[in-house]
């Protein structure tokens, strides 16, 4: 479960500043500071299955992208989330290289690999959070249900579409990429 670490309002400015715990990780939700818990080694070793899975496409069709993990996400005014995956343009990161992780503008696509603590964040705050900012597709990869759910934005709401087994995954961003669920809970 995260927790919320401090009663004080930071704004998305100081959020980026904060460094009075360096070792620990904190997403920003509604200006409060929410300690993340450690991933576990399965949320590790899919998340890395992944972005692997990304980085293959990106290089074999030679787009212009980057696959990035645990990069943050600015989703509102005193907002900002740790994706445990994402997919950017270069450009959007090139001026920023020596700056925080945290985009200000939107990504591709976002993954998020469900964990026991993240369910309710993972399918509600964060889905509702991502298309306020119009990320157009953003993966739910749940270990526990063994499915990923794969939501495309509409028209300012999310459409979805669960995979299980060996459903061959659809995504409109790596229109040829060849995963199933299957593959990814067994790269853990």
């Amino acid at each position: 479960m995260t927790a919320t670490t401090t009663t004080k309002i930071f704004s998305f400015e100081e959020y980026l500043q904060y460094d009075q715990d360096p070792d620990s990780r904190y997403e920003l939700v509604d200006g409060k500071l929410e300690l993340m818990n450690p991933p576990t080694f399965r949320h590790i070793l899919i998340s890395d299955f992944i972005q692997d899975a990304f980085k293959a496409e990106i290089n074999r069709l030679k787009l212009p992208w980057l696959a990035i993990r645990e990069g943050g996400i600015r989703t509102g005014w005193r907002k900002s989330r740790i994706a445990d995956v994402y997919v950017v343009q270069k450009e959007q990161v090139m001026d920023l290289l020596d700056e925080s992780g945290v985009l200000k503008t939107s990504p591709l696509l976002v993954v998020e690999v469900v964990s026991p603590e993240s369910i309710k964040r993972d399918y509600r705050y964060k889905r509702s959070e991502y298309a306020a900012i119009e990320i157009d597709e953003y993966w739910i990869v749940d270990p526990i249900e063994q499915q990923v759910t794969i939501l495309v934005l509409d028209e300012g709401l999310y459409e979805e579409t669960i995979f299980t087994f060996e459903q061959e995954l659809v995504s409109p961003t790596f229109t040829e990429i060849k995963l199933t669920p299957k593959q990814i809970f067994i790269a853990e």
